[in-house]
């Protein structure tokens, strides 16, 4: 198997990180020479990796291609290479269709989408594709989990999801925030809350729970302290805040 990746930023640090943990078929490893930080720090880690000469380079390297690149410039990147007809790209861009990439390659390639998440160096956390195909779920399976859309709805809707990640760091710091202008130091604060948001996050994983609301009643005593924090927290707006970020969100991704 042969691998590379135009753009070398954190998501292609960690999807090659998580693939030299799992992967004992890939033949060749070539990473864009963009962000030379990133690229040579993964050339010196893995002895499979090599930077490419430039982006022409990697396509040439590679059967599966990774793009990687900003979405601001993502029509001239792509636009000025070559692909073979005989070659599958994958996607990491945000909001921008097959349809789109399809124009800018303009080869008969095969298109996927992926969102990959920074858990993946990990192996760890769920990877969407779409449309679904066994070789590029298998890839992604070696890094924790697939699931694979059954239509662009439902991957606009992971894609909306994972817009979430900068929320719950949100919260951990409002959270820390509040126990300092109470008196506890900050690092006394953060060291509480990682452990106690670890805790659940491996609750979450490990509870048979049919759903999250079935888990709220586990870990919420009737008229009890958490009971009345999400209360307060619904009665102020807070869950009418998220489901109205998540809809600005997946319109912005479905670019209405």
């Amino acid at each position: 198997m042969r691998l590379g990746f135009i753009g070398s930023g954190a998501i292609t640090e960690a999807v090659v990180t998580g693939l030299m943990k799992s992967r004992s078929d890939v033949e060749t490893l070539v990473v864009s020479p963009r962000s030379s930080s990133v690229s040579s720090r993964l050339d010196e880690m893995f002895p499979i990796v090599r930077i490419g000469k430039d982006n022409q380079d990697v396509v040439d390297s590679a059967d599966i291609v990774f793009l990687a690149v900003r979405p601001q410039i993502a029509k001239e990147v792509i636009g000025e290479l070559r692909f073979r007809e005989d070659q599958h790209v994958v996607s990491f861009i945000a909001a921008i269709q097959i349809e789109a990439l399809a124009k800018w390659i303009d080869a008969p390639v095969t298109i996927t989408r992926a969102i990959p998440l920074p858990f993946v160096a990990d192996l760890q956390g769920a990877t969407a594709i779409y449309p679904p195909h066994d070789l590029i779920a298998d890839l992604f399976s070696s890094l924790g989990t697939t699931v694979q859309a059954k239509d662009i709805k439902q991957y606009d809707l992971f894609g909306a999801a994972s817009a979430l990640m900068g929320t719950y760091f949100g919260l951990l710091e409002t959270s820390a925030r509040w126990l300092e202008a109470e008196g506890m130091s900050y690092d006394q604060a953060s060291t509480y809350l990682r452990q106690l948001f670890g805790g659940l996050a491996h609750a979450t994983g490990a509870s048979e729970a049919r759903s999250f609301e079935a888990m709220a009643s586990d870990f919420s005593t009737k008229g009890g302290l958490n009971e009345q924090v999400f209360t307060e927290f619904t009665g102020n707006g807070g869950t009418k805040a998220l489901t109205l970020a998540l809809e600005s969100v997946l319109k912005r991704i479905e670019q209405r």
